[in-house]
């Protein structure tokens, strides 16, 4: 019917929480710390659409990003201008990919990238 949700494992829980909700602009819907695991489960949306679940858990793998491996890919959000979002992030700090053509559609778009190298795209609606 739809993706409910992805799921995504910070390294850093604190640097993660802050690059979604401060830097990317996601809301919290609710933070849960399960003690048992000693794991964060923070639950974020896109205005009222739950969108991603970060968790934190101790000592995860790092995530091979280049070369591109076998699996996730790439987060992709749409939005309405691509290169005032670039410029929102460039001024919070991050390294943007210049922006591209999609050669099918003919819409905009580039990436950068989380704390964990995990590669987001932004594209134009």
């Amino acid at each position: 019917m739809k993706i409910h949700h992805i799921a995504i494992i910070g390294s850093d829980y604190e640097v993660s929480k802050k690059f979604y909700t401060e830097v990317i602009g996601l809301k919290i819907i609710r933070e849960v710390y399960r003690e048992e695991r000693k794991s964060y489960k923070l639950d974020l949306a896109i205005g009222e659409h739950y969108v991603i679940e970060l968790f934190s858990f101790p000592d995860p793998p790092q995530r091979p990003s280049r070369p591109e491996s076998c699996g996730l890919r790439h987060l992709a959000f749409s939005v309405e201008n691509v290169s005032v979002k670039r410029e929102e992030l460039i001024a919070k700090g991050l390294i943007c990919e210049d922006i591209r053509i999609d050669e099918y559609t003919g819409k905009e778009f580039f990436f950068t990238q989380d704390p964990d190298q995990l590669p987001l795209e932004f594209y134009e609606m």
